[in-house]
């Protein structure tokens, strides 16, 4: 039996602290994604841990494109349209940014793997990752509190897929999974802190922070895209078959109906909530 990840201790403790404040302040919202982002990766964390070799592809893939579908969607449906509606210029210009910060912070994020931190560098960086997107989840349901509950739950749908696949690679690499606790609590404790913060009453400042996180959201959503290729995360499981080029091809085609069923549940959601 493993040890249990002291950092990942810490951050499960912190979280439960931090959901007392939550509910007290009445961010049940925030509370309820924070909760859905941990049990997802955490649940996943559990079962990619005891994956062994025998990780099928065709699940990862179905994994990824519904949680991308939904992200992309989500993103453009609830948050596009409120950039843009409080400073069409403004709000642009934050969807531009972004996308432009999250490709920028996820290159250059990958020198952290070369630096000696007390912490596996996969770990370390779901964690970095989880933190922001708390932030910026918080950030928006604090300020717009009529915002439904599907949007903060597809954006954390990813979490499910990522916490399987770190928790494979560290099982592999005889390192303990409890270590993704702490960046599945990230979600719940950066986005409690930033709900309690109040944006300017300023319709360019609203348009470019909802506009950056519809962009950061947008480029998260695209980066876990299930692509099908040498090199990637899908093909890493894929060549553990006997035939990983066939498999790969035949992966292709459910990455493209899995993205277009992960948007269609969205849309089916959101068309539900507005005709009811």
């Amino acid at each position: 039996m493993q040890r249990l990840s002291r950092l990942g201790l810490a951050g499960f403790v912190a979280f439960v602290v931090l959901s007392g404040v939550a509910a007290s302040a009445g961010l049940d919202k925030v509370l309820t994604v924070g909760w859905v982002a941990f049990g997802a990766m955490a649940g996943a964390a559990a079962l990619g841990a005891r994956g062994g070799e025998a990780t099928h592809a065709k699940k990862l893939v179905w994994a990824f494109g519904l949680a991308s579908g939904a992200m992309i969607t989500s993103a453009a449906i609830f948050l596009v349209p409120d950039a843009i509606e409080h400073h069409p210029k403004f709000g642009g210009f934050g969807i531009a940014l972004g996308v432009l910060t999250g490709f920028g912070a996820h290159t250059i994020g990958h020198r952290a793997t070369h630096l000696d931190v007390p912490l596996d560098h996969a770990a370390a960086e779901l964690t970095a990752h989880s933190f922001a997107a708390g932030a910026i989840i918080g950030l928006v349901y604090g300020n717009m509190p009529d915002l439904g509950l599907l949007l903060g739950l597809a954006i954390v749908s990813h979490k499910g897929p990522a916490g399987y696949v770190a928790a494979h690679r560290l099982e592999r690499a005889g390192k303990p999974a409890s270590v993704l606790l702490l960046p599945a609590a990230g979600v719940g404790i950066t986005a409690t802190l930033s709900a309690l913060l109040r944006l300017p009453s300023s319709d360019a400042v609203n348009g470019l922070v909802f506009g950056f996180a519809a962009g950061v959201f947008l480029h998260v959503a695209m980066d876990f895209l299930p692509r099908c290729e040498l090199g990637g995360e899908v093909y890493e499981v894929a060549q553990l078959s006997d035939d990983a080029h066939y498999l790969l091809d035949e992966l292709r085609t459910h990455a493209v109906a899995s993205t277009v069923l992960g948007a269609l549940v969205v849309f089916v959601g959101w068309a539900t909530v507005v005709g009811s």
